[in-house]
């Protein structure tokens, strides 16, 4: 990668930052393109230079931060299975690497689980593109668990990865909102119990 190719990154990965930021504090309508790059330490000349409009921006952010979740979601499951773990044992490791998101990423998370409920936005088909992508890493595994004999083949599969998704994301959120003095290991022992519970059947 050359160097102007890692400064742009470096550059949308700072107006992402100060994107969510404002956003989550103020609303989307509220927050200017003037305070992005203010807060970003940047003219705003650069975040037209990089995004048409505001609304570019935000889609981009959605595919970015969700893109991440993707792909620690996917690297949590892959590693499970690069040590011969079960498919349960990847989704409980995907659970925590979904915690571990959570935590880094808490405006974005709050932003993204906002967003899920309005039908309005003119980037609601980029968002349930990128929540799909999220949602179809939980769905593989649980495919292969059910073609190996390990999960119950009565489990619908989508409804059950959407489901997974959505408990970590509102228990996570409860967890940074009113419980913040629990450790993310509480969390995820929770969550792991309800996984075994309400998944593997055992």
């Amino acid at each position: 990668m050359d160097s102007s190719s890692t400064r742009r990154q470096a550059t949308r990965a700072k107006l992402y930052e100060a994107a969510v930021t404002l956003i989550a504090e103020q609303g989307f309508s509220a927050t200017t393109v003037d305070e992005i790059a203010e807060r970003a330490g940047v003219a705003k000349g650069t975040v037209y230079y990089n995004f048409k409009s505001k609304t570019e921006l935000f889609e981009e952010l959605l595919r970015h931060g969700v893109g991440l979740l993707t792909a620690q979601l996917r690297a949590a499951a892959d590693e499970t299975a690069a040590h011969g773990g079960t498919r349960v044992e990847a989704l409980d490791a995907m659970i925590r690497a979904g915690l571990v998101f959570i935590d880094r990423y808490p405006a974005f998370t709050q932003l993204y689980v906002a967003e899920l409920w309005r039908t309005n936005r003119a980037w609601q088909s980029t968002l349930l593109v990128v929540r799909q992508e999220a949602v179809a890493v939980v769905e593989t595994v649980l495919r292969e668990g059910v073609e190996g004999g390990e999960l119950s083949d009565e489990i619908d599969i989508p409804l059950t990865a959407a489901a997974l998704v959505g408990m970590v994301l509102v228990a996570a959120l409860d967890w940074q909102a009113f419980q913040h003095e629990r450790s993310i290991d509480d969390v995820h022992a929770a969550l792991s119990r309800l996984l075994h519970g309400r998944v593997s059947g055992r």
